[in-house]
């Protein structure tokens, strides 16, 4: 892997951590329990257009790691695992099907897929099927917030392709 590229991924990872733990610790934005903005994951989708769905996992997984060992704990980070592996499968399953212009379709899909890995993770723990009842409620708020950070990361990347361009970083 070259230096750059792994240079990017270790910057990348640090700024995906800093805002997992910082949003951790704002109040809810809406009074739903497993509601949030997501705003790490502006940088998951960033990592996987500008270097590479093996990266952005990569970059993901320590965010999900690190991010619940400064903020959270060993039942936090069981939901963030399986959210973020149903998250990063239709990420993987649908970056390359949209432009750039359109991350934020993708972002929509893997909030939702994210939600959903989430109940299924929590109906297995307690072995109650009727979580599942709550999905709709939290896919509406994957649309949302799907769309609203995948907006962001289309800026973001836009914003990066201008300085790679402009600085030669070939990633």
């Amino acid at each position: 892997m070259k230096t750059k590229k792994l240079t990017a991924m270790a910057v990348l990872a640090a700024v995906s951590v800093t805002i997992f733990v910082a949003e951790s610790q704002l109040p809810p934005i809406v009074p739903v329990p497993g509601v949030k903005l997501g705003l790490a994951n502006i940088i998951t989708l960033t990592a996987a257009s500008l270097l590479g769905r093996r990266e952005a996992g990569l970059i993901l997984t320590v965010r999900i790691i690190l991010g619940n060992i400064f903020s959270g704990g060993v039942s936090a980070m069981i939901f963030s695992l399986s959210g973020g592996v149903f998250a990063y499968a239709a990420m993987c399953l649908t970056i390359k099907r949209f432009p750039v212009s359109l991350i934020w379709v993708v972002s929509i899909f893997s909030a939702v897929m994210h939600n959903f890995g989430q109940i299924a993770a929590a109906a297995a723990l307690t072995r109650t099927a009727a979580l599942f009842a709550y999905l709709p409620v939290l896919a509406v708020s994957g649309i949302v917030t799907g769309a609203f950070t995948g907006t962001a990361a289309v800026y973001l990347i836009k914003a990066m392709e201008k300085r790679r361009n402009k600085d030669g970083f070939d990633g």
